[in-house]
């Protein structure tokens, strides 16, 4: 067992499995244990630092409760063994343990034994080692009382010396890029601590990077006069003018003479830089013997990954004269970065020049008028302001005249459509066309065969090596579950991650998972993911402002959808519209990146996009949640029946429910199954919707509805889900839907092994149900009650031979009592279904109590009630007559016909396998092995 103060606080098994601590006291009483190891800890202490204001009257007890649980915990996974144990010690309480399982201790140590080495490089590797024992910031997820936040405190102060001295390590190596990278992520999250700023000032310096260096002395000299009102300290003033003597004595070395490009002004001669020679002009040729056309950006900072789409791009401006390539993707997805890179990459590929401009089709100002950007190009050709042309026609016509003799790129960025880009295409075959749009430029590849380049979303891998890129891979490593969990909350969108980085590298310190806590609220995601006049918001406004009129419509009805999926007669429900308009809206959507078409009228909306959908509507829409609400419960109805055939639905739709527009059909279970599953997070969003909106007539209904894929997958987590559904039931008021909802919790509880909870629920199913006049809930109520109380009648059996063999006779008793009453319930249960003409009911009740009989050793009564199950099957789901089939095979084999029994378990197998169904598969096989049958596999 291992345990973390520096992170979370956390205690481990020798595997990395984290014990279930539980609530953030209970963290908070390890950490002050463990901060003080081997020492008595008062009450009183401990009070202090579990309650951040004046503790109740039941402090004691509540902590008492908190120990025992850490005791049971210790004692559950094996903690005496390694030497760990909590005792009472009058009115304190010990932690003993030994201090190589506690991580600050080991930190601690190294920092020790770096401290001692006069080997660098030994330094080096011992540093990183005790560096990375850090998880984010120390004692995360405990109570913010001030004895804590002390300990946090001090811990974070030993943790930036540490980073001080590695970077110092790696000066006395000479690595003076890497001290600089070790300083950058740690000045970014501490924009204040002068030693900080001023060493990675002289490890830029020491670097080559001065510019660099200055700058963030100017940059700490603003923040310390805006936020604290006083100026640079003495160690940050020495560095900088430690720095602009280095700059003074470079400066007066003689530098190589060099030669200034064209100038992209009034039309002047190439000029040379000042004091330097200057060169003759080339001899004349075919083409005007201009300098270079260099339009182009710097390289964008930071950039990482895309190695696909840099691939692609080579293929797309390989072999075809004068290829045009297109970058398209949605708003923030990285596009200009990329054409920038590659352009900067494939420089020596264009020795006739670059052109760039930005035709702000996406922007705040007016889109680029033609004319102009044609005589910016002109005049970055060497075409004199006095010989312009007069006329568009005559500014296209010289450009692609010059452009159509040279080997140049031409990067037109941020296009609006196809027609804006049209007159800025060059004339040469040598020349390449890069444009980047958030529109997919349709018409360019019909008329010009443009090659588009999709870009998508940033995979995880590539969005946390972006953060670490800005932030610095120190900070990344030391919380790498934080870091995964942020990109997953940006949506892996570039834009989102650099402003998210930004947040976090120049406000108040936090760590990548404070922050991505934060940002796990929905409701102000948006507001965080902005700096300045940058954000999400923004660039997507500026998507949404351009779009058509049914699209920009669409578009605002999306804001109250749950899922990342959307299909088109989801989207016709929010709409309140018919199918084919919605189609075709969601089709100018896609065009403009803002849905991402993923096959046959499906979609998918990625959360931010959703988040600014919901965002321009103010409040709640009501109106729309309830056609969406209502849409998934018909939805969900269609799919209950195909995943379960011939059964009844188990609720109605609520009263008031609107009428389908158009609902998606499913071609059989398997179908039905696949939706149910992919729609599991959406449906689980719908219905804390409905919750949150308090339309809980429908988010029971909701809940209820998955019932075919919770009995399916029924060990996967469902219990919080019908939870929730029950709430929703009790403050509706509805006893059918608390009946159904009890009936299905308990049998999920029962499944988990949770017998006793699982009880609970189900004695009071049945009542319920014959309030509401549910007779078919009343019988599948006394079902699963039945089946409980024969497993809690089992597990008692099971328990008593444990205990020292003995036989209590009492017990005994009881459990044939509970075995009686399992019987009586499915009899009763089957009459219930009969009177109602429940066919699926009287089927689930006839193979309960065969399996029932066939326990109790009446293998006769067990068969007959197999096959009058069997007979009612035909029409239902083939799982159920799989579990019937098998069943009546046993039943037959008990009773010694055994080719009778041979038969059915074979009829099982080979259903099952044609229905992928593995657990009736595995049942039928092992029914046929008992019978000395053997079965391939």
């Amino acid at each position: 067992m291992q345990f973390r103060v520096l992170g979370t606080v956390a205690a481990v098994t020798d595997h990395g499995d984290p014990l279930p601590l539980g609530p953030a006291k209970r963290h908070s009483l390890l950490a002050v244990l463990l901060l003080h190891p081997d020492t008595a800890v008062t009450v009183d202490r401990l009070t202090g630092a579990l309650w951040e204001e004046e503790p109740p009257r039941h402090s004691r007890t509540v902590l008492q409760g908190h120990v025992s649980r850490l005791r049971a915990l210790f004692t559950e996974y094996g903690a005496a063994a390694q030497g760990i144990e909590l005792v009472t010690q009058g009115p304190a309480y010990v932690l003993r343990l030994p201090g190589a399982v506690v991580d600050a201790h080991r930190f601690e140590e190294l920092l020790g034994a770096a401290r001692s080495l006069r080997e660098p490089g030994e330094a080096v590797s011992v540093l990183r080692d005790a560096l990375a024992l850090w998880r984010g910031p120390a004692l995360a997820g405990t109570v913010r009382s001030p004895l804590l936040e002390n300990a946090a405190h001090a811990l974070e102060e030993l943790r930036l010396a540490a980073v001080e001295e590695l970077a110092a390590a790696h000066e006395r190596l000479g690595e003076h890029g890497a001290a600089a990278a070790v300083l950058r992520a740690e000045v970014a999250a501490n924009p204040l601590r002068e030693p900080l700023i001023a060493g990675l000032m002289l490890a830029l310096g020491r670097a080559g990077r001065q510019s660099d260096a200055l700058d963030w002395f100017h940059r700490t000299r603003r923040l310390l006069a805006d936020q604290l009102g006083v100026g640079p300290g003495a160690v940050l003033t020495d560095a900088y003018t430690a720095l602009l003597r280095a700059d003074a004595a470079e400066a007066s070395v003689p530098s190589a003479p060099v030669v200034a490009g064209a100038v992209a002004g009034a039309g002047a001669p190439p000029v040379a830089a000042p004091g330097a020679a200057v060169t003759p002009d080339p001899p004349a040729g075919p083409a005007p013997a201009l300098a270079a056309a260099q339009l182009l950006p710097r390289r964008p900072r930071g950039f990482t990954g895309r190695e696909r789409e840099l691939a692609a791009l080579d293929r797309a401006t390989a072999g075809a004269p004068g290829p045009i390539a297109m970058i398209t993707g949605s708003a923030g997805v990285g596009k200009t970065a990329l054409s920038l890179h590659w352009a900067h990459l494939r420089h020596a590929d264009f020795p006739d020049g670059r052109l760039f401009v930005d035709l702000r089709g996406y922007s705040p100002a007016p889109a680029r008028d033609t004319a102009a950007v044609l005589r910016e190009f002109l005049l970055a050709l060497g075409v004199p302001a006095e010989g312009m042309p007069g006329t568009p026609e005559s500014l296209g016509a010289r450009y692609r005249e010059l452009t159509g003799r040279r080997r140049m790129l031409v990067v037109l960025d941020n296009a609006r459509d196809s027609a804006q880009v049209r007159p800025l295409l060059p004339g040469g075959e040598d020349c390449v066309t890069l444009i980047t749009s958030r529109d997919r430029l349709g018409g360019l590849v019909a008329s010009d065969a443009a090659r588009p380049v999709p870009l998508a979303v940033l995979p995880a891998a590539q969005s946390t090596a972006l953060l670490a890129a800005v932030l610095g891979p120190d900070l990344v490593a030391a919380e790498p579950e934080a870091a995964v969990r942020l990109a997953e909350l940006c949506d892996g969108l570039p834009l989102a991650l650099r402003v998210a980085a930004a947040r976090l590298a120049t406000g108040p310190h936090r760590g990548l998972a404070a922050f991505a806590g934060e940002l796990s609220d929905e409701h102000t995601r948006l507001d965080l993911l902005r700096v300045e006049d940058t954000g999400v918001a923004a660039a997507l406004g500026l998507t949404v402002r351009q779009l058509p009129e049914p699209a920009r419509l669409m578009f605002h009805r999306l804001g109250p959808h749950t899922g990342a999926t959307l299909d088109t007669c989801t989207a016709a429900a929010l709409a309140d519209c018919a199918p084919a308009q919605a189609a075709a809206a969601l089709d100018q959507l896609a065009a403009a990146q803002l849905v991402v078409e993923a096959g046959p009228h499906a979609y998918v909306l990625h959360d931010l996009v959703r988040l600014y959908a919901r965002s321009l509507t103010p409040g709640c829409d009501r109106d729309g949640l309830l056609r969406l609400l209502d849409h998934r419960l018909h939805t969900l109805l269609a799919a209950s029946a195909a995943a379960e055939p011939g059964g009844e639905p188990c609720c109605a739709l609520p009263p008031g429910a609107r009428p389908a527009v158009g609902i998606r059909t499913f071609d059989d279970r398997a179908g039905a199954l696949a939706w149910y599953s992919a729609e599991r997070d959406a449906l689980r969003g719908a219905v804390e919707a409905a919750a949150a909106a308090g339309l809980h007539d429908r988010a029971w209904r909701l809940v209820l509805l998955q019932w075919p894929l919770i009995v399916w997958q029924v060990r996967d987590g469902w219990v919080p889900l019908l939870e929730r559904g029950l709430a929703s039931a009790e403050l509706d008021g509805d006893p059918g839907g608390q009946s159904r909802a009890r009936a299905l919790l308990g049998w999920v509880l029962s499944e988990e092994g949770r017998p006793a909870e699982a009880l609970v629920q189900l004695e009071r199913a049945p009542e319920l149900a014959a309030l509401a006049g549910d007779t078919a809930g009343e019988a599948i109520a006394r079902i699963n009650l039945a089946v409980a109380l024969t497993r809690s009648g089992a597990a008692e059996r099971d328990g008593s031979r444990e205990r020292d063999g003995a036989h209590d006779r009492d017990g005994a008793a009881e459990q044939d009592g509970a075995r009686e009453r399992a019987r009586d319930l499915l009899v009763r249960a089957l009459a219930l279904a009969e009177r109602a003409g429940h066919t699926e009911t009287m089927t689930l009740a006839h193979q309960h109590l065969a399996h029932h009989l066939l326990a109790d050793g009446s293998p006769a009564e067990a068969a007959a009630h197999a096959a009058r199950g069997l007979a009612l099957a035909p029409r239902l789901a083939a799982p159920r007559r799989v579990a019937l089939r098998t069943l009546y095979g046993r039943a037959l084999a008990a009773t010694g016909r055994t080719g009778e029994a041979v038969r059915q378990l074979g009829d099982a197998l080979r259903e099952a396998r044609a229905h992928a169904y593995e657990e009736g598969e595995k049942a039928a096989r092992s029914g046929l092995a008992a019978l000395g049958v053997l079965t391939d596999r």
